[in-house]
């Protein structure tokens, strides 16, 4: 959900004319099943690091995100297998599951509650959003990111690092990812670990272009490349090249900060506006990236599900706790968006839907 404005149609359509002349075979036919060649290689520097080292075959290029949580669940999950994973959770990645029917087990991030045995003890995977989560915009700390790890290499167990907004980060210094704390505990020359990091370019570039990435231990990409060859052959020639044109032109640096700039400011009038108007009924945290607010109903009768609806009705949407739940018991719980609507349009969002609350309480009298 970017701002349509800061998609950056000119430059893109620009991009999208030269390399279809330069390249016409990678953008207009077939392409390997792993991606180009050079942009692998591009990806693979970007996250490089002193401690995290890696190379061309650690990376596959997919159609988006969605695919590659697709494809972790056609190589990881057996029908009817344990997926450790925080809750709420991005209702993307159970979708993508869904066809397997997996079990879930709640992944409790929080320090003092974490059971690194208990946790992960007999999971397929484990599947972790570290930064800014979808729903809740939580933040995983530093003790929590390398305790999930050390029980992670302890274990055995995969862990599915989830991270597409890790460039929408308001305040505070950047955390590591967990792949790269994964890294420090190998001597391998390239990475090998049981970390999957997966990417894309949705968030920071434009969603359209449908380019996502996974990062983890060759054999790994060789599997998810085998899996993903049934599904759509390859993903965008052209696509493909115009991301790489963009990250070597410097266009992802360039949009960067009018993206968090915007989107702090939109952040914190939905905040002002949740304070005014909201205040009486649910609790937050302010979020330090990302693009959504976690609202909790104080009364844990108050139904969301229902308030939804009402809301829809008075012309405000917002997301129900009850669609992130595999279970369908969190009724008590709103996701609001912050970064496709002015502030304007969110502070009268906001106003509306306290209406809402005030005629679900109503009806409840």
């Amino acid at each position: 959900m970017p701002e349509p404005t800061l998609l950056p149609a000119e430059e893109l359509a620009s991009i999208a004319r030269e390399v279809i002349l330069r390249y016409p075979q990678d953008c207009l036919s077939y392409i390997p099943t792993d991606g180009l060649p050079e942009l692998r290689d591009a990806i693979a520097s970007r996250y490089s690091s002193h401690a995290l080292r890696l190379r061309r075959e650690n990376v596959l290029l997919t159609s988006s995100g969605t695919q590659a949580l697709d494809l972790v669940g056609k190589i990881l999950v057996e029908p009817g297998g344990v997926i450790a994973t925080q809750f709420p959770s991005y209702v993307g990645a159970m979708d993508a599951w869904r066809p397997r029917e997996p079990m879930y087990r709640d992944l409790v991030l929080d320090d003092g509650a974490f059971d690194s045995g208990s946790s992960l003890a007999g999971a397929q995977f484990a599947y972790a959003v570290p930064n800014f989560s979808n729903p809740t915009g939580k933040l995983v700390g530093m003790a929590m990111r390398e305790a999930l790890v050390d029980a992670t290499h302890r274990s055995g167990v995969w862990l599915v690092e989830d991270d597409p907004y890790c460039t929408l980060q308001y305040e505070g210094e950047r955390l590591p990812s967990m792949i790269e704390l994964s890294s420090r505990c190998s001597s391998a020359q390239f990475y090998d670990g049981p970390v999957l990091h997966l990417g894309s370019v949705s968030k920071e570039l434009a969603p359209g272009l449908r380019i996502g990435w996974v990062i983890a231990a060759p054999e790994v990409i060789q599997t998810l490349t085998a899996a993903k060859q049934g599904t759509d052959l390859c993903s965008s020639g052209l696509n493909q090249r115009i991301v790489l044109s963009a990250m070597e032109m410097g266009l992802l640096d360039r949009l960067a900060p009018r993206m968090v700039e915007l989107y702090r400011e939109r952040r914190n009038a939905l905040c002002s506006a949740m304070s005014d108007h909201l205040a009486e009924w649910f609790d937050w945290e302010v979020p330090v990236g990302g693009m959504f607010v976690w609202a909790r109903a104080r009364d844990a009768s108050l139904d969301t599900d229902r308030l939804v609806s009402v809301g829809t009705e008075a012309g405000v949407l917002v997301g129900p706790s009850s669609v992130f739940d595999p279970w369908r018991k969190n009724h008590s719980a709103l996701r609001l968006n912050f970064t496709a609507n002015s502030s304007e349009r969110l502070a009268e969002g906001v106003r509306r839907l306290a209406e809402a609350v005030r005629t679900l309480l109503g009806q409840r009298a």
